[in-house]
């Protein structure tokens, strides 16, 4: 998908500034540890929330119990928003935000390489997913957490310090 990606430079920007290409926000995502996801209640107000994930197969995934916010909230609205970053304005910085919508995967097919992805990404000393009945369980046989890709559509990087940018990349689809 890289090639696919276009990247233009908007908003406030260093009068020199390049759009930085999405093969440089792609490795921020996948050596990110932690991201933010924010999702929208039924009655409209935002709800976001840390939590961890992979990118794979041109995606972004994570998980969550089915009876957490952010799952009831994408039930109703797959809208949503992953970011990740540094929240300080050190030189060299740079946030990626991640636009699209949540899709809850359940093939265990699909779902048995993204397990791997997380053992390999964290160790399996506190997530060690495998995959029953359409979810992850941990291995122990604990919890059940439901599994969602997101497909990015829009996404910015925000590069920090003395050459800032604003990158907005587009997505095919």
């Amino acid at each position: 998908m890289a090639a696919e990606v276009t990247a233009e430079i908007h908003g406030f920007s260093h009068p020199d500034a390049t759009p930085t290409p999405w093969a440089e926000g792609r490795q921020q995502v996948i050596d990110a540890d932690t991201f933010w996801v924010s999702t929208v209640r039924p009655d409209g107000r935002p709800h976001v929330t840390p939590l961890i994930a992979v990118w794979h197969d041109d995606a972004i995934w994570f998980t969550t119990g089915p009876d957490e916010r952010k799952a009831k909230n994408l039930a109703q609205n797959s809208s949503c928003v992953l970011i990740t970053g540094r929240s300080d304005l050190v030189e060299g910085g740079f946030d990626v935000v991640l636009e699209g919508a949540a899709e809850q995967v359940a093939d265990e097919a699909e779902l048995e390489p993204i397990a791997e992805a997380f053992a390999a990404k964290y160790g399996t000393e506190t997530w060690n997913f495998v995959v029953r009945d359409g979810a992850f369980s941990h291995a122990d046989g604990g919890g059940r957490a439901i599994v969602f890709r997101v497909r990015p559509l829009r996404g910015l990087g925000f590069r920090k310090g003395e050459s800032f940018s604003q990158t907005t990349w587009r997505f095919p689809g």
